[in-house]
């Protein structure tokens, strides 16, 4: 196969990307509110994460972060419990220090969400909080003094618990106008700072209590909740260009790779049919309008929208600037059995038997990463940009202080040749890549310390213990000098 030998194109954006309540921290301090994600446990492999709760009956119970709340539970924090997002990795009080680690490697680009309750504690003030403000705007202002853009991510799979709560998060319109209340707060304080924006985080992998807010977790829910996500990005993309003529909104979707599992006719349409609900919530954000297909599967899921006057329209004029998502891996779709990753069976797959996979068993698919890159173009026609990929691995922290990943800089040379053949060889205009995660933090999915991604070690193990000393890995000065050859040196 060919491969370009070209770097990448002058004023690629190279860095890396963090969720708040996976990195932040800073639970009780500065003002911030309780927010839906910090009722969730930690888990593992073989353990899922839960929403602690208490029941109707004054009893102590749980569901897994996916599963719709039991009727009258509501969550609830109890003592013997531990709770990632409480603490994360204490950004709240390291970010000079590890915005100074990204600056070295020479990142010209740090994506990061805003905690929504920390700058509206419930969701319902007409006033932001202050100190939530204040600490984000340092975060900024030492991020472009130190050369790096910021790209802010609104929504990162969270929001106020009181919104959760009361008004059963964005199955509510009442969200659309919080959210957008929230949004132009941003704006209006950083206006002229920050010019990336996301409006919100893998909207076709986000479910339940502790993303979405919602109680229930059908498909009636989760497509009216969408709906009114779909009207508040449009609303804030217009709000956002009136106050900012210079930025631009990019919503990020999970886009791991799918491959019919044979050449049998009946697998190529099952694969088609899985990728295109899978591109639903894309076609609609991109395009600017639901696609005609949505017919068919609103009827197969037995869903019946709340579409109000005026929000087609909406929709229709405020699509996406460009297309940012996530690539970890590939799977594939046989006609005759679908594995779900996911409650509403959006994303999903069976494993790929010729590929390698990590010790959570994710399939590495360098190839996948163009194979997606010129789907999206071929589809869209709009800027693209990779938000997210990395690899989870164990890591080991040596007497010295040393942190030896060679199988790091494996996955990020392998990725990197295929996206530079992407843009070069293929002419996908790909504008910026960000890793996930440049420095350790708490795995979404297991709620780990021990599935590490970063350049950075973070001394904390899976409970929360630890010195949260940083040491750089082997893979830091490598990608150091990635980023100064702009991609021409990937050897490792």
């Amino acid at each position: 196969m060919q491969h370009s030998t070209q770097p990448f194109p002058k004023g690629f954006l190279w860095g890396g990307a963090t969720a708040d309540f996976q990195y932040e921290g800073g639970f009780n301090e500065g003002g911030r509110g309780i927010n839906a994600q910090d009722f969730v446990t930690d888990g593992s492999v073989g353990r899922k994460r839960q929403i602690t709760l208490k029941m109707a009956d004054g009893s102590r119970g749980s569901v897994n972060s996916l599963e719709s709340l039991p009727e009258g539970a509501e969550p609830c924090m109890y003592d013997d419990q531990y709770y990632p997002s409480h603490k994360a990795v204490d950004f709240y009080h390291h970010w000079k220090e590890d915005i100074h680690l990204m600056a070295e490697m020479g990142f010209s680009v740090f994506r990061f969400s805003i905690c929504w309750s920390r700058i509206f504690p419930t969701g319902d003030e007409l006033t932001p909080n202050e100190e939530g403000l204040d600490f984000y705007e340092k975060v900024i202002d030492e991020c472009l003094a130190c050369g790096i853009e910021p790209l802010i991510t609104i929504c990162h799979d969270e929001m106020p618990d009181h919104l959760a709560r009361h008004y059963n998060g964005w199955h509510s319109r009442h969200l659309i106008d919080c959210y957008v209340r929230y949004a132009t707060a941003l704006f209006d304080r950083y206006k002229g700072k920050v010019k990336y924006w996301l409006t919100f985080n893998e909207l076709n992998l986000i479910h339940g209590y502790s993303k979405i807010g919602v109680h229930r977790m059908d498909p009636q829910t989760y497509y009216q909740a969408e709906h009114h996500m779909f009207v508040a990005s449009a609303i804030t993309i217009r709000e956002g260009h009136k106050r900012m003529p210079d930025a631009i909104f990019g919503s990020m979707f999970a886009m791991s790779a799918m491959y019919p599992a044979t050449c049998k006719p009946e697998d190529v349409f099952a694969w088609y049919k899985q990728r295109r609900e899978n591109y639903f919530f894309i076609d609609t954000m991109a395009r600017g309008e639901y696609p005609n297909y949505a017919a068919e599967i609103f009827a197969r899921k037995n869903v019946k929208l709340d579409i109000r006057e005026g929000d087609l329209e909406l929709i229709k004029a405020y699509p996406l600037d460009f297309v940012s998502f996530s690539y970890y891996r590939s799977t594939t779709i046989c006609a005759d059995h679908f594995t779900s990753i996911d409650p509403i069976g959006i994303m999903g797959g069976d494993t790929n038997p010729y590929l390698p996979k990590t010790p959570w068993n994710w399939s590495l698919d360098p190839l996948g990463l163009r194979f997606v890159l010129n789907e999206l173009y071929d589809r869209y026609q709009k800027p693209v940009f990779v938000i997210e990929n990395g690899l989870g691995e164990i890591d080991k922290l040596e007497e010295d202080g040393t942190v030896h990943d060679p199988y790091r800089m494996k996955f990020l040379s392998e990725h990197f040749q295929q996206m530079k053949d992407a843009i070069n060889i293929d002419k996908v205009p790909c504008f910026g890549y960000t890793m996930w995660a440049p420095i350790d933090l708490v795995s979404l999915g297991t709620g780990e310390m021990k599935k590490r991604y970063g350049f950075v070690y973070v001394d904390m193990d899976d409970k929360g213990n630890g010195s949260l000393k940083r040491y750089k890995k082997d893979s830091f000065d490598w990608m150091k000098k990635v980023i100064a050859s702009n991609g021409e040196d990937l050897n490792y």
